[in-house]
């Protein structure tokens, strides 16, 4: 019989919530799997192409310890799930500008390594789907039982219940921010920074020789030819695409012109015939092109962990004013049985599944052999630690249930 104990809700159906669903299928956990769109990577996770290489800097900083972890951690799961020339291939890429040279990169269709997570957890028997399913907010419950003190509640916009567990994973992307510092949610906006970064890409069918040997990448990355058995019907199953543009504060999906332009000027510091082909394409009408938008956070690294009580945290902050003490984050009070696992930016292939990875060790209690430090810097409470210090503790919050 299922232990209900280890039962999870999973809001989101991208990268994020997918590595999460498999990360904690393969622990043992079950899960029920809510996503607004009708089925799995329906958004920024569903790019016909990516790459998955090192972020490289001369020192070491948190984003590129994360990248050297992350690409080693997402090519051994697509080694294991998915096979190669059906959701990615080898490759190299020829750097331009930062971290000029050659370099080994993996091209990715994140779509074929979502629905691979899925269909494992759907075999391990772990694993519940509901689509169409928008989650407006989220409630707490006390349950009186000690082994099991607190269940979680997700409510759709018409007040129906569509799900419950003890355990909440929001990988929403900028969903997050909506269904958790709302009116009645557990956190508040400036606790939890995600901003709106749009991307698009321009793409079109591969004909004949490729105009270059391998990817390269300057301001934006120049794909010569993908090839996937899993690009039909929506695109053509050899393209060669430029981008993405990286858009600030945008939170349309609608493909531009001017969006493609600035590809195409991109594209011209890369490969100029490349980028006249491009023009001459979007003359034509024959430029395809894919738009989505990705969540960032203020900092640009992932929020991965336990959602940070500011509220609580604020109250313990007037009484660490009083003894002369800060509160580290290891003492930030939390939400019980709320995590989350978002804000990977335009880095979701390299980061997300190490990310899941960790956090299900989190849920599990269990230890992982990552830098504390590393781990400190994704950590949720980062933002609410530093605006409860500066605000003196006089901003209160409102709470969930």
């Amino acid at each position: 019989m299922p232990d209900a104990r280890r039962h999870a809700l999973v809001i989101g159906a991208g990268l994020a919530g997918a590595a999460a669903t498999s990360a904690l299928a393969l622990r043992g956990w079950s899960i029920t799997l809510l996503d607004a769109a009708g089925g799995p990577a329906q958004r920024a996770s569903g790019l016909p192409v990516g790459m998955l290489s090192p972020h490289v800097t001369r020192t070491p900083t948190p984003l590129s310890r994360l990248s050297a972890l992350g690409v080693a951690h997402t090519l051994a799961e697509l080694q294991r799930l998915v096979p190669r020339g059906a959701g990615w291939q080898a490759c190299e890429v020829d750097n331009l500008g930062h971290d000029p040279g050659r370099w080994p990169a993996t091209l990715v269709r994140p779509a074929a390594l979502v629905h691979a997570w899925l269909q494992e957890a759907q075999a391990l028997g772990a694993l519940i789907r509901q689509w169409n399913t928008a989650v407006q907010r989220l409630t707490m419950l006390a349950t009186g039982d000690l082994t099991s003190p607190t269940l979680w509640q997700a409510w759709d916009a018409q007040g129906r219940c569509v799900g419950e567990a003890p355990v909440v994973v929001v990988a929403a992307a900028l969903g997050s921010s909506a269904l958790l510092a709302n009116h009645a949610g557990p956190m508040s906006k400036e606790d939890l920074p995600l901003n709106p970064v749009k991307g698009q890409m321009s793409l079109g069918a591969q004909q004949g020789e490729p105009l270059a040997a391998r990817p390269q990448r300057n301001d934006g990355v120049f794909v010569p030819q993908y090839r996937d058995l899993g690009l039909p019907p929506e695109w053509p199953g050899s393209i060669w695409s430029m981008g993405s543009t990286f858009e600030r504060g945008a939170a349309d999906t609608k493909i531009t012109a001017e969006a493609h332009e600035r590809n195409a000027r991109s594209l011209q510091t890369i490969h100029p015939l490349a980028a006249e082909g491009l023009r001459t394409a979007l003359a034509q009408e024959r430029l395809l092109g894919w738009s989505q938008v990705r969540c960032a956070s203020l900092d640009r690294l992932p929020l991965v962990g336990a959602a940070p009580d500011a509220q609580a945290l604020r109250q313990q902050q007037e009484v660490g004013r009083a003894q002369r003490r800060r509160v580290a984050l290891a003492d930030v009070p939390r939400w019980p049985g709320l995590h989350l696992l978002c804000a990977l930016g335009s880095r979701g292939i390299t980061l997300g599944p190490w990310c899941a990875a960790q956090l299900a060790l989190q849920i599990d209690g269990a230890s992982s052999p990552v830098d504390p430090a590393l781990m400190a810097a994704l950590d949720p409470a980062r933002f609410a630690v530093k605006n409860a210090r500066r605000q003196g503790g006089s901003q209160a919050l409102s709470t969930a249930g």
